[in-house]
């Protein structure tokens, strides 16, 4: 029996000292997987990759930040079933994106910025079908549209550069229907056309 107690000890002390080891490699292993990241970035405690892939408790892909080949960078924040719900994103000519998804993938709502000065802002059907946005463009223009449930413009309120306003309502068909407008003098304009081909304007002087 005093032997048997001898060699259990002996063992213990054995399993002690590889343990000890074993977590020492660990944290050699840590280390040096830390310096293999941070080599060659040129700022301490920077750390460079090109994918990060945040999880949950139950190891779905909850947020993941990474860059394309294509030169876009983006942040996807993932539901509970790690399907794609928003996304932050910048595309390599260097517009910010924010968009909003279906659990199914079709966009609802999506906010973009062109050339540093031309913000969209779209709300779609679930579907994908846009219906309504509202936007402005480089030259100093804006401009809002209301979409049917095909996606065409039916009516549209813009201003021109110089902040003139002006209404268009549409048909079925794209064919503009009304008009109104006041252009850069003040003075009103309206434009009404029917279907058989007869055009009303009203006078110049109508203020």
């Amino acid at each position: 029996m005093e032997h048997l107690d001898s060699r259990l000890e002996r063992l213990e002390r054995g399993y002690r000292r590889m343990r000890t080891v074993t977590i020492a490699a660990l944290a050699l292993a840590a280390v040096a997987m830390g310096a293999a990241l941070l080599k060659g970035t040129g700022q301490a405690g920077a750390l460079v990759a090109s994918r990060l892939t945040l999880t949950d408790a139950q190891g779905h892909p909850r947020a993941t930040l990474s860059t394309t080949p294509d030169g876009d960078t983006g942040l996807v924040l993932n539901d509970g079933a790690g399907r794609p719900r928003a996304l932050l994103g910048v595309s390599k000519d260097g517009s910010p994106r924010l968009r909003f998804s279906t659990a199914e993938g079709s966009m609802l709502a999506e906010l973009t910025v062109y050339s540093d000065e031309a913000p969209r802002l779209s709300f779609s059907k679930n579907g994908g079908t846009e219906f309504f946005s509202v936007g402005m463009f480089p030259d100093g223009s804006s401009r809002l549209e209301l979409l049917d449930e095909d996606g065409r413009p039916r009516a549209i309120l813009n201003a021109d550069e110089h902040g003139s306003p002006g209404l268009l309502l549409v048909d079925r068909l794209g064919q503009p229907r009304a008009t109104l407008r006041v252009s850069p003098s003040n003075s009103a304009s309206l434009v009404l056309e029917g279907l058989d081909g007869e055009v009303f304007r009203a006078p110049s002087s109508v203020q």
